[in-house]
């Protein structure tokens, strides 16, 4: 795994400064320290979504007895996507750490892992969704042009994944799960018993209610990335509407979702991008420089995420805060 994620990063940063150094670094950074207002702007205005996809993941968690408030599951989705932007890991890495932070509060490991599963399963189908709905009014405006061969290849291989992931689940995956669990288990600190996860996975699916506010918050969430688009290129000195905006961050997440592999998505996410704008008669290094705006938002976000992380992995005993007083509202769910 080592070795894969070197290489990958390898091939992610060769991408990267080929694009930069193919459309000219210079003027990428000029029109970035030009939208440098736009920055903090952008990070502010991610805070709703971390709040849609921890509500989500709150949402498709069953844990028992000792309920964890919608702060902590915030609290995690800012910390899940810390991890997942900044450190040198596969984007599941931030869900992994995640699904950690909830067993050491208190949720049984199954509980907590079929939570974290489902919910990373849900985000890939509302992405799909999103970025459907993108296509569809890039359709109506302008004609797929010549991205929509890039972003059906996108849509085609985030669908096989998230089709893959769910027969995985249907089929077993759980029991593998369960066996990787049991060989470390020690070394990550997680103990107690793993089985039932896979009936529990299933219990989750099997729950309307569940799965329609998950894929109801995720898909808000996807939505208001457009606002984030919008928010960059009007401070780049480019007018254009929340259509607009919301087909390019469609494309450009899609696009990016493709390179999954590749830590923080390094150059695919800025020729993402880069291919989405230009439908629109954007210049690439347009493209490029709303890339980085998001680049640094997640910088902004992301460090005191890690940190927030470094110190619950240093609190004795379970390290995240409960409200029992949820059961009793909750219990509605368990079903």
């Amino acid at each position: 795994m080592r070795l894969w994620t070197l290489v990958t990063l390898a091939v992610g940063a060769a991408l990267a400064l080929w694009l930069l150094s193919k459309y000219g670094i210079d003027r990428i950074v000029t029109l970035v320290v030009m939208a440098g207002w736009a920055i903090p702007a952008v990070a502010v205005f991610h805070i709703p979504q971390i709040v849609c996809s921890g509500s989500a993941w709150r949402l498709v968690t069953v844990e028992g007895e000792r309920k964890q408030t919608r702060r902590t599951y915030y609290l995690l989705r800012w910390i899940r996507e810390g991890v997942n932007n900044l450190l040198p890991v596969a984007q599941f890495g931030g869900v992994v750490v995640g699904t950690r932070l909830l067993a050491r509060g208190g949720v049984a490991l199954p509980k907590a892992i079929a939570g974290g599963t489902v919910d990373t399963t849900l985000e890939f189908v509302t992405q799909i969704i999103f970025t459907l709905m993108g296509l569809g009014l890039l359709v109506l405006d302008t004609g797929a042009g010549d991205i929509g061969t890039y972003a059906v290849a996108g849509i085609v291989t985030t669908g096989a994944l998230a089709a893959g992931l769910l027969a995985a689940q249907w089929l077993g995956l759980a029991k593998v799960i369960e066996w990787a669990i049991a060989k470390l288990g020690k070394s990550w600190g997680w103990t107690g018993a793993t089985e039932g996860l896979h009936q529990a996975i299933l219990a989750l699916y099997r729950s309307p209610r569940r799965i329609v506010g998950g894929l109801l918050f995720h898909f808000s969430a996807w939505v208001l990335g457009a606002f984030e688009i919008y928010i960059s290129l009007r401070a780049l000195g480019h007018e254009v509407d929340l259509a607009t905006s919301l087909i390019i961050e469609a494309l450009g997440q899609i696009l990016r979702s493709a390179g999954f592999a590749v830590p923080g998505a390094l150059g695919v996410q800025e020729g993402g991008y880069s291919l989405a704008g230009g439908l629109f008669g954007l210049p690439p290094e347009v493209g490029i420089a709303v890339s980085l705006i998001k680049r640094l938002r997640d910088v902004v976000l992301g460090l005191p995420a890690l940190a927030a992380w470094h110190w619950l992995e240093g609190r004795p005993g379970p390290g995240l805060p409960a409200e029992p007083a949820l059961e009793a509202r909750t219990g509605t769910f368990e079903e």
